[in-house]
């Protein structure tokens, strides 16, 4: 199962998207919910970095199917947009395929 937590402060600023674990839809190379759950996130994150001005620390380790990525200003409105483009698309992977193989948690701090 993929983990994602998503972190805000406490007035809605998003401050962290930790994606951890593989979602064991099917094998590695045809599993299509682990594919969109990556696609969601690292499209997210290459789209904040080259349309914004986003200052970002991201972490990944591909065997463990982790992905950090810290924001340590607070984000544009752009950038806030492409944020919940990818929540939206989170949630209806969840929607479409179930809790059994994507865990989508929200924090606040």
């Amino acid at each position: 199962m993929t983990s994602i937590t998503i972190i805000k402060s406490k007035n809605g600023e998003y401050k962290e998207v930790t994606c951890l674990g593989h979602a064991g839809y099917a094998d590695a190379g045809t599993d299509i919910v682990c594919a969109a759950v990556s696609i969601l996130v690292i499209n997210t994150i290459n789209s904040l970095d080259e349309l914004t001005d986003t200052k970002m620390e991201v972490k990944s380790d591909e065997d463990k199917g982790l992905i950090d990525c810290r924001f340590h200003e607070s984000l544009s409105a752009g950038a806030n947009l492409l944020l919940d483009a990818m929540v939206l698309g989170l949630k209806n992977v969840v929607s479409q395929y179930g809790r059994q193989y994507l865990k989508l948690k929200f924090k606040e701090v």
